[in-house]
């Protein structure tokens, strides 16, 4: 694998992304401690994400007819511009408003951002094929930003609360609107491959025989969804994404910490080791997966089932232990199979379709995830309150290795695609 595998443009992507994802944390607890201060209360701090992924999901549902009207980089330039000229807006209302401004429009405006970023992370899976020259170098593309994503996670919650506990909510909204503007300049660095006439007549040809139908809005709006219903490994990989989704949200906050306390029997503060461990484990993961790449190679399916099998069996060993340090390696160890499930199952997705109808298919997924993870978040909640946090975390990993079964028995699905990819140019 050789670093020429990875284009110029895609070195823009990867750092307009991370810039990115850091503004998103650094944004979401500033104004966290802001609706905290003015309500004290968690029913409104928390109806934040909710927010957010409601307003993804719909963003998710209309970005084809965007993809069908701009090119990928452009629609990406207008989101990251579009969320930089929001937030100056709102870090400047805050900043002279201070007490008396309205947390109505402050909601409205966080809604419209995460409206304007819902078509972000589709744009940018669909670009990164695009921006790659060889097979192992998408699975390497794709390890980078995986890597990247969990870094900033990482020591973005640690740094942000320092940052904000330092300077205040507003004016940490200030700095965020500075690094969002970053993200937009090196945004303009993202430029796809120029195709000649005759590939685009083609690839039109492949993606749209029936050249009337693409008038139609409403199928712009469902081209991606019947590719999912129609395409066999796609229908597959889909319904382990919704399953294993299901079982996600017992990583956010609320529920880490009432493992901590219940099950561990310990403070807030070992729910910060917790947390810190688990994102510790997939960058530990992530770079594991960069450095097995060659043994890896195209096993996808396989390292993907290895990957969901040991994140699912390892669930479950931490839903049954009641030892704090044993929690905190079963939590990193996590990391590697967690990584090898998600890397290469985005990889298979990347495989199965088109690039030009990859956009459509991506959006189509990230609407679903959206709406299923808002699900999982509600489901799970009430749940808890039935069965008991650690059994909430054992149904969490049963659901993975639900997931994993539903793959072993569709492995035909694979095996059938396995010498045939969709990839063009």
């Amino acid at each position: 694998m050789k670093s020429s595998d990875l284009t110029r443009p895609f070195y823009f992507l990867w750092t307009t992304q991370t810039a990115a994802n850091a503004a998103d944390v650094l944004y979401i607890m500033a104004l966290t401690v802001l609706v905290l201060d003015r309500t004290d209360s968690l029913v409104s701090a928390a109806l934040m994400p909710l927010m957010r992924s409601g307003a993804q999901m719909l963003s998710s549902l209309i970005a084809p007819l965007l993809i069908n009207r701009f090119k990928l980089s452009n629609l990406l330039l207008m989101s990251q511009v579009g969320q930089f000229l929001l937030f100056i807006g709102l870090a400047v209302y805050l900043q002279f408003n201070g007490e008396a401004s309205s947390l109505v429009l402050v909601f409205l405006l966080v809604f419209v951002m995460s409206f304007l970023d819902g078509w972000t992370t589709p744009a940018r899976n669909a670009l990164v094929p695009r921006l790659v020259l060889r097979e192992q170098g998408l699975l390497k593309a794709n390890r980078l930003l995986s890597v990247s994503d969990q870094i900033v996670q990482f020591a973005g919650w640690g740094l942000s609360g320092i940052i904000v506990a330092f300077m205040g909510a507003s004016p940490t909204l200030l700095l965020t609107a500075v690094i969002y503007g970053l993200a937009a300049v090196f945004t303009l660095g993202v430029k796809e491959p120029v195709r000649s006439e005759v590939v685009e007549k083609e690839l039109d040809a492949f993606s749209n025989p029936i050249s009337e139908i693409g008038t139609s809005k409403w199928h712009t709006l469902t081209e991606g969804w019947k590719m999912i219903w129609e395409t066999p490994r796609l229908r597959v990989l889909t319904f382990m994404d919704i399953i294993d989704m299901l079982g996600a949200s017992i990583w956010v906050g609320a529920f880490t910490l009432a493992f901590v306390q219940v099950a561990l029997g310990q403070g807030e503060e070992w729910w910060g080791f917790i947390n810190a461990a688990y994102f510790a484990g997939t960058i530990g993961g992530g770079l594991l997966v960069l450095a097995l790449a060659r043994i890896i190679g195209n096993r996808y399916v396989l390292v993907m089932m290895i990957g969901m099998a040991g994140y699912g069996v390892l669930t479950a060993l931490y839903a049954l232990n009641t030892l704090p340090f044993v929690a905190l390696i079963l939590v990193m160890l996590m990391g590697p199979f967690a990584e090898l499930s998600v890397i290469n199952r985005r990889t298979l997705i990347q495989h199965s379709v088109d690039k030009q109808l990859l956009p459509k298919v991506l959006s189509a997924q990230a609407s679903l995830m959206h709406l299923v993870f808002c699900i999982s978040l509600l489901g799970m909640a009430g749940l808890a309150e039935y069965i008991g946090i650690v059994n909430l975390y054992l149904f969490a990993a049963g659901l993975t290795i639900l997931a994993l079964l539903v793959g072993l028995l569709s492995y035909r699905a694979f095996r059938d695609q396995a010498d045939h990819t969709h990839i063009s140019g």
